[in-house]
């Protein structure tokens, strides 16, 4: 099978755009960013946006997506099984993105945090479940896919409550949950 490479022009466009967006959204509410302002930042035209996203929804959608594989998803190996220390670099990777995409987003980041939410459930339950079923754990795929899913609603959960509640740092924070998680869980 042959592989698929994506031209470098359609890369850089792609990112032109998403780059655009973020500008904009440092001066407009999400509600009232139309794709002309985007493609206006972007110095492209309509029909080059919708070229690469459906609308400005896919858009943020796909911005985060794809800046999540990069910054957080990049950083877990293949090889990694799952275990605590596993469980500790996602947590770690997910509050430094999180914190990142604050900064970058920060007047429509309240608007984002559904989406940011749903991409980074579904992103790290897929990582989950590869690992579960690569770690040959017993049981069918159904349940190794619902513990994958209340296992990254859990890891999700405790990344916003460290940010809302805690004042230790996130290190200290997962460190300290672990063991705990681990007599319990056997995580």
């Amino acid at each position: 099978m042959a592989e698929t490479r994506l031209d470098p022009r359609v890369m850089r466009t792609r990112k032109l755009i998403m780059d655009s967006f973020l500008e904009v959204s440092k001066k407009k509410e999400f509600k009232d960013i139309k794709i002309l302002d985007i493609t206006k930042e972007a110095t492209v035209n309509r029909a080059t946006f919708y070229y690469h996203f459906m609308d400005k929804y896919d858009l943020r959608e796909k911005l985060i997506k794809e800046d999540l594989m990069v910054n957080v998803l990049s950083q877990i190996d293949e090889e990694d099984v799952l275990n605590e220390a596993l469980i500790i670099k996602i947590f770690l990777s997910m509050t430094r993105y999180l914190e990142t995409l604050e900064t970058k987003c920060n007047r429509n980041f309240q608007q984002l945090s559904s989406t940011i939410e749903a991409v980074m459930k579904k992103e790290l339950q897929d990582i989950l479940y590869k690992r579960l079923l690569k770690q040959n754990y017993l049981g069918n795929e159904e349940s190794l896919r619902m513990t994958a899913v209340m296992l990254s609603w859990a890891v999700y959960g405790a990344m916003l409550d460290w940010q809302a509640n805690s004042t230790l740092t996130a290190e200290d924070y997962i460190k300290k949950v672990m063991p705990i998680t681990e007599m319990y869980l056997g995580v």
